[in-house]
């Protein structure tokens, strides 16, 4: 992950997951290690995917100790099995031991969510369709979930609410229409925003080209709707099909020629990938 939005974004949330689970003090490791030993613990992949995250599982201990240390056996994006060793940890073991749950809980989520988007990415290869997320993230780890999306060999959509113009169903309904919509999003953001629209049926889908929105989004169409929206559409805007995208469906999405297929499982349905940190062990201080 880029350091400066590390430093300015990530390393806030990181330290809010650690004051969440360490409210005053970590009773147990405080019980049995009630003073600094220098200690390793070992990275194990419990189950096959695609490891993401790396940089935020080394900086959790580094938030706690700036001598921790973490060496990695992979990279990110990197493909591991059940029982590789991913890396080792390095430092205090009260650091070691305060600091494994919150950091293995980012390194799953993410590395779930990269191992899902690798899955589905997979099912484009030979297209020019782009896999992307939205915004149905988990509160607070939004910025996690779409770096893994990237991992995973998928794209990002807008970030959030202030980087793009996006106009749904019910943004149509308080504009009073479609071309409406677009007008008014015209006169109010910036030249550089780009302007989407949510159609759900096809007269939606030519006032919008009429309007010049730059992206439609086809939105829980029937496959014959969306081929017939591509058709009058012209490439005269990008298209985004968009609902219930799952692995299943999305290589005959994909054949329709739409530029963009959005999935919101990608980061609310991603299993997290196993992996744990086993075999603490202490050291004489020489190691």
């Amino acid at each position: 992950m880029n350091p400066i939005t590390m430093k300015l974004v990530v390393d806030d949330l990181i330290l809010q997951a650690l004051r969440e689970d360490i409210t005053f003090e970590d009773v147990s490791t405080a019980s049995v290690c009630p003073t600094a030993r220098p200690a390793t613990v070992e990275l194990i992949a419990k189950a096959d995917g695609i490891i993401a995250g790396l940089d935020v599982f080394a900086r959790t201990f580094e938030l706690l100790d700036s001598q921790s240390s973490v060496l990695f056996d992979v990279v990110d994006g990197d493909e591991v099995h059940a029982g590789d060793h991913v890396g080792q940890v390095r430092g205090d073991a009260r650091v070691l031991l305060s600091g494994e749950r919150v950091a293995l809980n980012y390194l799953q989520r993410m590395s779930g969510i990269a191992t899902y988007t690798h899955q589905m990415a997979a099912a484009l290869e030979g297209t020019n369709t782009v896999l992307v997320d939205t915004r149905k993230t988990t509160p607070g780890m939004r910025v996690f979930e779409k770096a893994a999306v990237e991992i995973g060999g998928g794209s990002n959509h807008r970030y959030n609410l202030s980087t793009a113009v996006m106009l749904k169903d019910n943004h149509i309904d308080a504009a009073g229409g479609v071309a409406r919509a677009i007008e008014m999003a015209r006169a109010h953001a910036s030249f550089t925003a780009t302007v989407e629209i949510e159609c759900e049926n096809l007269d939606m889908v030519r006032e919008a080209v009429e309007a010049g929105v730059d992206i439609i989004m086809l939105d829980n169409m029937t496959h014959d709707d969306m081929a017939a929206a591509i058709e009058l559409i012209a490439g005269r805007a990008r298209t985004e099909c968009s609902g219930n995208v799952d692995a299943s469906n999305i290589r005959a999405l994909a054949d329709l020629g739409v530029d963009f297929i959005s999935s919101g499982a990608l980061t609310h349905s991603a299993p997290i990938l196993d992996l744990s940190l086993k075999h603490l062990r202490l050291l004489d201080g020489k190691e």
